[in-house]
């Protein structure tokens, strides 16, 4: 089977792409700090839940047989949840700094690794440098556009999970322990997005390296911003809430992928027996 005869099962790289992104991402923030601290629940056990969703949710997008905007943005809102608490269990503990409202414990289980931003950092760079090379090494495209084999989507979505993760702990590092604040975080991010849309430009610079950089870089753009939203007005957030945060962005999200199902199903033009039927009443 040839790469044209496979349906496409990723989308098209476009603005409203980046935009679903950042949706997809501060709402994977607010929502695994909902389980996690707001609920109680814990980075342990919310992390496994919250994996389990992933691999749930990556399953029937493996079983589509071509893009479908609601089953591929689950899965990115999955791994931004899973990713929000696999970080705060690798950099956080249970010591006063990260408990709130006089808790003690951060639910059930392990309280955190406590490895810190600096140190889960380059474990996660590590890993994602191993799964960029092991796509290397099996020949395969990095042009999302391009990936139609059941291989290649396993390797992006590795990659997926694993940026998410590194997103989440670049975007806590930038709010609570860079100096910066939320506000002052998400601008760097926005300055540093705006130099890789410069370089698009540059033909001697790689697309696909740019989409990658571009990717991780969305997601503390997404932690900073669901960060804003949810800490109290003495930390330098709008005190919104994790609950009624996720509410509202999961409404923004479901509103721009049912937009983007309409407009696949519009580009994509009838099925294969609507054309087979349009043909044959041509004929008579």
């Amino acid at each position: 089977m040839t790469t044209k005869s496979v349906m496409k099962k990723l989308p098209e790289v476009t603005l409203a792409f980046w935009i679903m992104k950042i949706a997809a991402t501060t709402l994977g923030e607010t929502a695994g700090d909902l389980f996690a601290q707001t609920l109680k629940l814990g980075y342990f056990v919310t992390t496994i839940v919250l994996f389990l969703l992933f691999v749930v949710t990556l399953v029937v997008q493996l079983r589509s047989r071509r893009y479908n905007p609601f089953f591929y943005w689950t899965v990115i809102l999955s791994t931004s949840m899973a990713g929000t608490t696999m970080s705060d269990f690798m950099n956080r503990d249970a010591s006063a700094k990260y408990l709130s409202g006089g808790a003690s414990s951060l639910g059930w289980g392990p309280q955190g690794l406590g490895l810190g931003y600096p140190e889960g950092a380059a474990i996660l760079v590590s890993l994602l440098l191993a799964i960029f090379l092991a796509w290397k090494l099996s020949g395969m495209t990095f042009q999302i556009r391009d990936i139609v084999t059941f291989r290649g989507e396993a390797l992006f979505w590795s990659a997926i999970l694993v940026s998410n993760t590194l997103g989440t702990s670049m975007g806590d590092f930038l709010s609570d322990s860079s100096g910066l604040g939320y506000l002052g975080g998400a601008l760097l991010v926005t300055g540093v997005l705006a130099v890789l849309v410069a370089l698009m430009k540059v033909p001697t610079v790689s697309n696909a390296l740019l989409f990658w950089i571009a990717f991780v870089l969305t997601r503390p753009l997404g932690a900073t911003a669901g960060d804003f939203l949810t800490k109290p007005l003495a930390k330098g957030g709008l005190d919104l809430g994790t609950a009624g945060s996720s509410a509202v962005l999961l409404a923004v999200l479901l509103g721009l992928m049912a937009y983007a199902q309409v407009r696949e199903r519009r580009d994509a033009g009838p099925g294969p027996e609507a054309e087979a039927l349009r043909q044959e009443a041509g004929r008579r």
